[in-house]
Formats: C-alpha cells, sequence, structure tokens
C-alpha cells in the first residue's frame, strides 16, 4: 500500500472513530448521579444533603432520590446521626483498584511482604487518601495486635508515625487542607506558634532522618517504625509503617527493625526511580 493510500486509510479510521464516539449514547440518569460523586470527591469531607446538591448543581430533593440509589449500591453512604454523606463500601473498594495499579503499590508489593518476614511484625502500606494516608494493604505477620487496622483505615496526621511521615513530605498548603480534614473541615482551628514551631521542626527531623516512630501512641501497648517510599523527585508515593507490641518491637533508629525497614523503603523508591 502505497503512503498515500496509508493516510487516507488512516484518515478515514480516525473520522469512523471519531464519528462512532459521537453516536454513542449513555444512560442520561447515570451521569446525573456522577455529579453527585463528582461533588462529594470534590469536597474531600463528609457533607450534607442540601450542599451536596448545591455542588451539583440540583435542587435537594431531586439529589436526595439519587443518593438513595447511589446508597443501595454502596457508592455512598448516610451517617445516621449527622446525615451527612460520604463515600461508601463500594466507593472505597474501587477506589483501592485503582491504587492497586499504580507503579509505586506494584513495586512494593514483593517487597512488602519479603520485609514482613524479615522482620516478623505487620506492615501496613500507606498511600495518600482524601481524608488523609489510608491503609491499602495490611501484610500480617507476628502475633496478632489489639488494634483497629484494616485496609480504608486513615492514619490520623499527628499521632502517628505514618501521619507524620505524610505531612513531613507535604506542602504547606497541602498540609493545612489534610489536617483541616482531619479537624472536621474547619481550616480556623490552629495551632499555638509554639506547637506549630515544634511540629515543623519535628517534621524536619523526619525528612533529615528518612523515617519516623511512635511509642505507645496514639494506642497505648503499641509503637511503629514508618519510612517514606518517594518518585525520583521525591514526591511521597506511599509510607510503610512496621507495626508491634511495645516491649516486643525494636523502634531504635538504627535497630533491627528500622534498617530493613529504610533498606525497603530505599530499594522500592530506587524501583520507582528506574521503571517512571
Amino acid at each position: 500500500m502505497s503512503k498515500v493510500a496509508s493516510s487516507t486509510a488512516a484518515a478515514d479510521g480516525d473520522l469512523e472513530s471519531k464519528s462512532e464516539q459521537k453516536q454513542q449514547r449513555g444512560i442520561q440518569s447515570v451521569e446525573v448521579g456522577a455529579r453527585l460523586l463528582q461533588a462529594l470527591a470534590s469536597a474531600r469531607r463528609p457533607i450534607g444533603l442540601s450542599d451536596l446538591g448545591a455542588a451539583a448543581n440540583m435542587p435537594s430533593a431531586q439529589a436526595f432520590t439519587y443518593l438513595v440509589s447511589l446508597g443501595r449500591m454502596g457508592l455512598v453512604k448516610r451517617d445516621p446521626i449527622s446525615g451527612d454523606y460520604e463515600p461508601g463500601p463500594l466507593a472505597l473498594r474501587l477506589g483501592l483498584l485503582r491504587l492497586e495499579q499504580t507503579a509505586a503499590y506494584r513495586a512494593a508489593m514483593p517487597q512488602v511482604r519479603a520485609l514482613a518476614q524479615q522482620v516478623g511484625y505487620s506492615v501496613a502500606v500507606c498511600m495518600p487518601g482524601p481524608k488523609g494516608p489510608t491503609i491499602v494493604r495490611y501484610e500480617h505477620a507476628g502475633l496478632p495486635l489489639h488494634v483497629n487496622l484494616h485496609i480504608g483505615t486513615v492514619m490520623a496526621l499527628q499521632t502517628t508515625s505514618t501521619g507524620r511521615v505524610f505531612c513531613a513530605y507535604a506542602s504547606a498548603e497541602e498540609r493545612k487542607i489534610l489536617l483541616a480534614g482531619q479537624q472536621g473541615g474547619d481550616l480556623s482551628i490552629q495551632a499555638s506558634q509554639a506547637e506549630q514551631i515544634a511540629f515543623e521542626s519535628r517534621l524536619a527531623e523526619i525528612r533529615k532522618r528518612g523515617m519516623e516512630r511512635s511509642i505507645n501512641t496514639p494506642s497505648p501497648g503499641i509503637s511503629s517504625l514508618c519510612a517514606p517510599v518517594c518518585d525520583r523527585n521525591g514526591q511521597l508515593c506511599l509510607a510503610l509503617t512496621i507495626i508491634g507490641a511495645s516491649g516486643s518491637i525494636d523502634v531504635k533508629w538504627n535497630g533491627v527493625v528500622a534498617i530493613p525497614l529504610e533498606r525497603t523503603a530505599k530499594a522500592i523508591s530506587a524501583a520507582l526511580a528506574v521503571n517512571t
């Protein structure tokens, strides 16, 4: 086939493709319902019916009927006390499925399993979520812990080693939004100047050390070590947190848990630098 004929055929193919896309018909009610999901995602916090309807540009009565159906499917759920809406269990599963396709997650999984077996403690993999660092994988090892951690758990930003690692690698504006999200969306809540200075100093230490720890907080009897995994540009992709019973787990910076944790985090970061 000549170059001219090939070009003509390619052009005809493009026209057919565009024509096919133009003729495709969707379900309008699905697209209307998706506006509510988009509004909920943009809010980044539980939101009431009237605000959600306004954000989706539809009357509250109409929004309510769509939310009933979305709730039945598990895409949203309604808090029985506040009446606010938030993402439902199906939305969480879809979000986790999307996260599992990322390069960072795929690179981390074999390493995380090996790390848990090596140290003998459970390892949580956390990635950025709308409410803060969210567990997307929990590799069990060692004795069961009396702590409620599972896939979908959002880690507190200030009281957990994982949360402080995320804060350390976020910009000041991102950190402000994340903290406000865990404070009910109130951006006016401010720590004292001394508290802010102390927190910023701790975040600087985390960046310098490349690791953070929590001892008996936020759960008494539970301690942890957390290390960041960053891409070639230094952006945080995920965090690895080793969790164990206080008194059993070695939380020294150069201990038998910290050293393999640091090695694993750096290995995953190096793999990302090569493959992305």
